[in-house]
């Protein structure tokens, strides 16, 4: 949603009309609203139906002289429109009583029985698989997107508001959404010509970008990336089309008999080809469904057009209309192949009508097929660089070329507005306030650096009492193949200073080999997880927190350098090695020791472990996406499975390093997205330690004493309550996205969002190991006999932003100070 924001400020505009645009009601004689009505401009297929209130909206660029109204067991009535502009139409339709007589009035809930419109919908399934481009061996063909935001429900009040005072010049033209009757501000366009190449037998494709130009703000990745994850692709003919993290029931769905009901509404010629026309709307409310119709061939039964639009019911956050098109393509007689994809989405703080926000619109162009030119499989490994420098730098000749959908008259102006725009100080100082909210950090333009991060500066903890932070960044753009990086931090309670600072540099873009380094001198809350941090700028959340359950004591001082080179020779398959020299020493000796026997010591106790290792770690994060080709990239998706495994050598003698140890880790980390039923995180981690090492070096199983939610730690544990040498971890979260509290009369207006949690943890700690930490003053203790486990029910979605997790201990509850239930939350503007 950071990103989202930083679309708000964004401006431009020159407007063009369309022909014809016609706006009303439909209602019965009685004067209610008739639901689900048809509106067609007569002698087209263009055409719409009316929402929940009997309201509807139609806009074309043609020019049309009427619209046709319809509903079954009403009559049809054809309006003429005296002008090319019509608002506020009254459309009365009376009850037909011939009709009446010989069909079944389709109102409420339809019969799944002796229902047509089912029958068409189980040969739709029938024959899926045999439409489209999956009847040929091979395909290509070219793919042309534009992607566009504007700021909607422009008014007098809006545009003489301070906020835009001086800024009037933009609204000089606006134009009206033929999709919801609305004004809008054009501020943002993406497009994108690229040419698509597949193999349905070896189930293979790829995409290569030959141009991407975008409007004024050409460096800004983190739009580029929200844009690439909110807009990935879809299929109609599947049975759950993903939007926004949230699965949809297609209508065209196995399941969607028992989400939608569905009537056979009309049939005519299309394109030469006899098609049914089928209604569709949600069985209940609160779910995440679609409303709409479309058109399907009587023989293929490919769909030749489609209109989706999401109910206003759905549970879905700061999104108040979803609408979406597709057109197809009729070739050789009998193949349809998608032509047009059209998608808008109205984002909003609120979903009631008049509530402005920013429309995000994506229209996707398809030409140029071509079918049966076998390549080797190699041909589809070999993907072609997305940020080559002339993928960027394409002329005016290329996209005159490229686009298969030319841009009207206030899209071309975006270009040429924006860059007029940004020399207004009063927008650049709009701009540069959302940049620093959505990115932490205040850029200094002239010396090419970045103070931040801000979100950091302040903190508190046991040991260092309040906390003030203060850091910096290199940055000459998002693709820099370099960055240096450091901060300042004085604690007021130990008044001490702490620094951290790293270099990272990318010596080969095309393997992504980089070389990184830095050092770290803070304090920190270890145990959050099972793997040492190696992060000489990072600190984990537990480290600084204001509210904590029970003392927050157990605080390691920590000295780490490190050195790492790092390779990603294939795709999503990163593999580096490092080396990293750590001190560690508690920060609170009375209240929490690290100290370990030690022979060679006058004392016969060690203080402080130094500890100089190398790790060797294989990341595999398949399905992962990024965007950029700098030092850093940003990722598009959350969605990707990620294996981890790492292996760690201990040196004792060399710089003073004083064990021998192995440690090998291995974590699979996946999400599966489970039709309608929402969304099950999984992680499985394991682990083992070669060698007797002191507890600071031990793996510790990770509680969490804040009062944040967190995942793949253990909420009812403290901080080193369990330290093992040996460890098995499970994780399952499950989130439901409302899919129960929907079926509950007195919750389903809230919107809220059920959340289930099972965790469990074993593991072993030897003899040695325990008789070498024997000076500390802790309990050291391993989850040996019995699995630890607890499980949690949580509930998100409260008021949009916050989310409440209600956390039980199963077992070892006779452990000192056992949390039996413990409550954590969590804040996040999440769709």
């Amino acid at each position: 949603m950071n990103k989202f924001l930083s679309f708000i400020f964004f401006l431009i505009f020159l407007s063009v009309s369309a022909q014809t645009k016609v706006e009303g009601i439909v209602t019965d004689e009685t004067g209610m609203p008739i639901a689900f009505a048809n509106i067609i401009f007569v002698n087209s297929s263009e055409g719409t139906i009316t929402n929940d209130n009997g309201r509807f909206y139609l806009e074309s660029d043609e020019t049309y002289n009427a619209i046709k109204v319809s509903f079954i067991g009403y009559e049809t009535k054809e309006i003429p429109l005296p002008q090319k502009v019509n608002y506020g139409m009254e459309i009365v339709l009376p009850e037909s009583a011939e009709q009446l007589k010989e069909v079944i009035v389709y109102t409420g809930k339809q019969s799944k029985k002796n229902n047509p419109a089912i029958d068409i919908l189980k040969k739709i399934w029938a024959k899926k698989r045999q439409n489209g481009v999956r009847m040929f061996n091979q395909y290509q063909y070219d793919k042309y997107e534009k992607i566009e935001f504007d700021l909607n429900t422009i008014d007098s009040a809006l545009i003489k508001s301070k906020l835009f005072k001086g800024l009037e010049f933009m609204f000089e033209d606006l134009d009206t959404s033929r999709i919801t009757g609305k004004t809008y501000l054009p501020i943002f366009l993406n497009e994108t010509f690229s040419k698509v190449y597949g193999d349905n037998i070896i189930d293979k494709e790829k995409e290569d970008v030959l141009g991407n130009k975008n409007s004024g703000f050409s460096g800004n990745q983190a739009i580029t990336a929200f844009v690439e994850d909110l807009y990935s692709d879809y299929d109609i003919y599947d049975n759950y089309l993903k939007f926004f993290d949230k699965s949809f029931t297609s209508p065209l769905s196995k399941t969607g008999v028992d989400v939608y009901n569905y009537v056979l509404s009309d049939s005519t010629f299309i394109d030469n080809k006899w098609c049914y026309n089928i209604i569709y709307y949600p069985r209940r409310k609160n779910e995440l469904t679609f409303k709409g119709d479309f058109w399907v061939n009587d023989t293929t039964f490919a769909i030749k057009k489609i209109n989706m639009q999401v109910t206003k019911s759905a549970n879905i956050n700061w999104v108040k209309e979803i609408y979406i098109e597709q057109d197809f393509d009729v070739v050789s007689d009998s193949v349809f192949l998608l032509k047009r994809d059209y998608m808008l989405s109205d984002f909003s703080f609120s979903k009631k009508e008049e509530s402005r926000g920013v429309y995000g619109k994506r229209t996707t162009v398809f030409d140029n097929y071509q079918f049966d030119t076998n390549r080797p499989e190699a041909f589809y490994k070999a993907v072609s660089d997305p940020y080559d420098p002339r993928v960027f730098s394409q002329d005016s000749v290329f996209w005159k070329n490229a686009r298969l959908e030319s841009l009207n008259d206030d899209e071309s102006g975006i270009f040429k507005l924006l860059d007029t725009l940004k020399t207004v100080p009063k927008f650049r100082t709009y701009y540069d306030i959302v940049s620093i909210l959505g990115s932490g950090y205040v850029e200094i333009d002239k010396w090419n650096i970045d103070i931040g991060d801000i979100y950091s500066t302040f903190g508190f903890n046991d040991a260092e009492g309040i906390r003030l932070r203060a850091g910096a960044r290199t940055y000459f753009g998002q693709n820099d193949t370099w960055r240096l990086e450091g901060y300042m931090a004085y604690g007021f309670e130990d008044r001490k200073f702490k620094h951290g600072f790293s270099g990272k540099f990318l010596l080969d873009r095309k393997s992504r080999l980089i070389v990184s380094g830095g050092n770290r001198r803070d304090i920190e809350q270890l145990g959050l997880s099972l793997t040492s941090t190696n992060d000489v700028l990072g600190r984990s959340i537990a480290s600084s927190s204001l509210v904590t359950v029970g003392s927050n004591n157990r605080l390691t001082n920590i000295n780490l350098s490190t050195f790492n080179v790092e390779m990603e020779p294939v795709k999503n398959f990163r593999f580096s090695v490092g080396s990293s020299f750590r001190t560690l020493s508690s920060a609170l000796p009375d209240a929490f020791s690290l100290d370990y026997v030690d022979p060679t010591s006058l004392t016969g106790i060690a203080l402080e472990i130094k500890q100089f290792d190398v790790n060797t770690t294989i990341v595999y994060t398949p399905g992962k996406r990024t965007i950029g080709y700098g030092v850093e990239r940003a990722n598009i998706n959350d969605n990707y499975s990620t294996l981890v495994l790492n292996y760690t050598k201990g040196f004792s003698g060399f710089l003073e390093s004083d064990f021998d140890y192995e440690k090998l880790q291995f974590s699979y980390r996946q999400p599966w997205q489970i039709g309608g039923f929402g969304r099950l995180t999984s992680s499985v981690e394991l682990g083992k330690t070669f060698g007797t090492v002191p507890l600071g070096l031990l793996s510790v199983i990770p509680g969490n004493q804040t009062l944040f939610s967190l995942y793949n730690v253990f909420p009812n544990l403290d901080f080193y309550e369990f330290v093992t040498d040996t460890y098995a971890t499970v994780h399952l979260e499950h989130n439901f996205n409302g899919r129960l509290f929907s079926r509950i009369p007195m919750l389903r207006k809230l919107n809220l969002r059920e959340i289930v949690g099972l965790r469990g943890a074993w593991g072993q700690l030897s003899d040695e190991n325990i008789a070498l930490s024997a000076p500390t003053n802790i309990p050291l203790m391993a989850p040996t006999d019995q699995i630890y486990w607890e499980y949690s029910f949580g509930v998100g979605n409260i008021f949009k932003i916050l989310r409440i997790d209600f956390n039980f201990r199963g077992n070892y509850l006779d452990n000192p100070d056992a949390r039996r239930f413990g409550i954590t939350g969590t804040f996040g503007f999440n769709f």
